[in-house]
């Protein structure tokens, strides 16, 4: 029909202004806020560009959703403030009608969100973390400065020294290292050539042929210790790229049929996001409901509540999943049900204009209502 055709149509012009503007305002803070924990060291400076990028990845799902919904709102209220909803209504055209157009609306959404957070999600959260992860060790070494002393790890008793630097191949030559072990002795140790590494997931300095010597500071009993090889641990790190430890990449298929409650809740969240825009997407049907003569815009403040009630509700009930205090369909099904009821209800009520709202809601609500 021709509504249908000129609705969609002006739904996907108002659903591309609205997720470029939306993933604009999301990305420069984002961008702002990886430059600032870049120049205090926690992120390495040439992270920031791909992390910005697999983290667009991953709010991509929750813009759909958030596109979809007020893209519909948007539209049907202009709609009504218009007054081209009356003229339609008028010509017998219902208020259920719109719930066609705009699943036919939302149905593409809903199918490309179930891709990405299905399939595309697990594999873009493990190569982040495995980037990030490379860039954090390249750092370290981009941070070794020839003929200066540097703090070495966490431990401020370490101090190395180094003379000459191999940017390209790491190695470090004529190094010279002092720190102070747990009973107080002074360790110094000379080294003709080092490097660091990742071993066992823990960052070390590999040391070659050199001497070490221990003791107590103004005593002459310090010892003396040649090697070949020497491997001093800096620091330990988890594994992040451990689809065990973290279950956000896991791939979807594991998920399913899993005992765990922290692969439970991952699947219920994966899950609900498609479900979640088909749900919003129709509730904004009533919620566009706009009286032009009043001109109170109450069903925009509305409309935001119930999408935080939503999402809100989503992950109180993930974390209840996540934490074993309620299983899988109990966390599951509440809130798409909540919604869909709510949507039904306020779905009657709008075909009851004349009606005071509590009252048109109360017979919505009765056995005469439903019929």
């Amino acid at each position: 029909m021709i509504y249908q055709r000129n609705f969609i149509k002006e739904l996907s012009f108002s659903a591309v202004g609205i997720f470029v503007v939306l993933l604009a305002v999301l990305v420069s803070t984002q961008a702002i806020n990886l430059l600032g924990r870049a120049a205090d060291g926690r992120v390495a400076i040439d992270a920031v560009l791909a992390l910005v990028g697999f983290w667009i990845i991953g709010m991509t799902p929750l813009l759909l959703v958030l596109t979809a919904f007020i893209s519909t709102l948007t539209v049907l209220t202009r709609y009504w403030r218009d007054s081209e909803m009356s003229v339609w209504l008028s010509c017998g055209l219902a208020l259920r009608q719109w719930i066609r157009p705009v699943m036919q609306f939302a149905v593409p959404f809903a199918v490309l969100i179930a891709v990405m957070q299905l399939l595309v999600m697990p594999w873009a959260e493990l190569r982040s973390r495995e980037y990030a992860e490379l860039l954090k060790q390249k750092q370290e070494l981009s941070l070794v400065e020839a003929g200066e002393f540097n703090a070495l790890g966490k431990r401020n008793s370490r101090v190395y020294f180094v003379e000459k630097f191999d940017t390209e191949s790491g190695v470090m030559k004529n190094l010279f290292l002092r720190e102070l072990d747990d009973k107080g002795n002074d360790n110094i140790v000379f080294a003709k050539e080092g490097n660091f590494s990742l071993d066992n997931n823990k960052r070390t300095l590999q040391l070659r042929n050199g001497y070490r010597y221990s003791g107590v500071p103004g005593r002459a009993d310090y010892n003396r210790v040649s090697f070949e090889n020497l491997s001093l641990i800096i620091s330990t790190t988890p594994k992040i790229v451990d689809p065990i430890s973290h279950r956000r990449t896991i791939p979807t298929a594991n998920l399913i049929g899993s005992d765990n409650p922290q692969h439970q809740a991952e699947l219920m969240w994966r899950v609900s996001l498609p479900i979640s825009v088909l749900l919003l997407s129709m509730l904004a049907v009533p919620l566009s409901y706009f009286n032009p003569r009043t001109g109170h815009t109450y069903n925009i403040l509305i409309a935001i509540g119930m999408f935080l009630v939503y999402q809100n509700g989503l992950t109180l009930l993930r974390n209840a999943v996540e934490d074993g205090k309620i299983n899988f369909w109990i966390g599951f099904l509440p809130m798409h049900l909540f919604m869909f009821a709510v949507a039904v209800v306020l779905l009657r009520v709008r075909t009851m204009p004349a009606q005071p709202f509590w009252q048109a809601v109360g017979k919505s609500l009765s056995l005469k209502g439903g019929k």
